[in-house]
């Protein structure tokens, strides 16, 4: 029983962590940050070797990164046989392999956007004029933005990353429940 659970741990760990880049270049592209850009290149040397064949079947021509999204689906799809193969959760049902899919994907994206929140706040408290503070203002500005119209500030202090923060916990809870 401990070897399936160091088994589960190693594997969603780095499902999670390469789905995690996939969609954060998702989100870079979409953004349209620069590539010099030392997160993009981090994201780019770490998933091109998984984008690459996508990228010859799904041609990009919007602001969405077609093929990063097919290869974190490719990478949650992969997770979810591997566990259920190895017998960790639920026996692997068919009809429920999408929702499962999708549902470990919208997890991603959202530990994704906490993480990004999360160095955002811790940056703009410790050293506002780090190198990639610019960088993470820039990636939390859109989720930050309904939360910073509807609360004042607070004796100078913007408490819309902690707003964001509970409503992503709050997701993360649904998804949980809905076992997605």
């Amino acid at each position: 029983m401990v070897l399936v659970g160091i088994i589960h741990l190693l594997l969603n760990t780095a499902a999670a962590l390469l789905g995690g880049a996939l969609l954060l270049r998702v989100y870079l592209s979409w953004l349209r940050v620069a590539g010099h850009n030392p997160l993009v290149q981090f994201s780019w040397a770490l998933t091109e070797w998984l984008v690459k064949p996508f990228r010859s079947m799904l041609p990009r021509r919007t602001r969405l990164d077609w093929p990063c999204v097919a290869a974190a689906l490719t990478v949650a799809l992969v997770f979810v046989v591997l566990m259920r193969v190895i017998g960790i959760g639920a026996p692997l049902d068919w009809s429920l392999l999408v929702p499962q899919v999708l549902g470990l994907v919208v997890r991603w994206a959202l530990y994704m956007l906490l993480v990004l929140v999360f160095i955002y706040a811790l940056l703009s408290l410790v050293n506002p004029h780090a190198p990639l503070a610019p960088t993470f203002d820039l990636l939390t500005r859109p989720l930050l933005a309904p939360f910073r119209r509807a609360l004042p500030r607070v004796g100078g202090f913007d408490l819309s990353p902690i707003a964001f923060l509970v409503v992503v916990q709050v997701l993360l809870i649904i998804l949980e429940w809905a076992r997605l």
